[in-house]
């Protein structure tokens, strides 16, 4: 016998992350008790989303076309590309800065122990892409954890075997914050980093 279509809903709801079972039950209750519509109207953009929505054969981003919009943007800087982790950080520099260049999204980081490696970042289309010539910095927008250290490692030195300029983001003390709130690496790390003041 098949499982209740309410259990199905809410195990289902369990794929997102940071949704357990009782959070996964509260939206399956609201759903059903008050947004049936809204319900229906999410089943559809899912539902499309899932069979539309590629990857760009330039960057691998998220797109619906074989190159998206940014790639395909003939006001984009050329001459810089940004390495970055996630669509989701991808989105975090264009909404905070005023960067112009193109991306690369790795979709990860090296991580041997996870079974995630060069060939599962991509890493063989950008270097095809640094080869053709014209990008002049890398620039590398890892996160500064264990994995993405590595990969930005792993990155600085492909570029340079392009003869492309590698680049890091700076990484230290927040804007605004106050040292004795700063944690212990960050703090280790933006000592460590510091520059000589113009």
């Amino acid at each position: 016998m098949s499982e209740p279509l309410l259990e199905q809903l809410i195990e289902a709801l369990r794929v997102l992350p940071g949704v357990g079972p009782k959070s996964a039950q509260r939206m399956a209750y609201h759903v059903l008790e008050r947004e049936r519509d809204g319900g229906r109207q999410l089943a559809a953009a899912l539902s499309a989303a899932v069979e539309r929505v590629g990857h760009c054969a330039r960057c691998r981003d998220f797109s619906e076309a074989d190159t998206c919009a940014t790639c395909a943007s003939g006001a984009r800087d050329a001459h810089l590309l940004c390495a970055v982790e996630s669509p989701a950080d991808r989105l975090a520099i264009e909404q905070a800065t005023g960067y112009r260049g193109l991306y690369f999204v790795l979709q990860g980081r090296l991580s041997p122990l996870d079974g995630i490696g060069p060939r599962e970042l991509g890493l063989d289309r950008l270097s095809a892409r640094l080869a053709e010539g014209g990008v002049q910095e890398l620039i590398i927008a890892t996160n500064p954890t264990v994995e993405g250290e590595a990969t930005a490692h792993y990155l600085a030195q492909l570029a340079r075997q392009h003869g492309v300029r590698p680049s890091r983001l700076a990484h230290g003390l927040p804007l605004g914050g106050e040292l004795e709130y700063v944690d212990r690496g960050t703090l280790s790390h933006a000592f460590g980093s510091r520059a000589e003041m113009p």
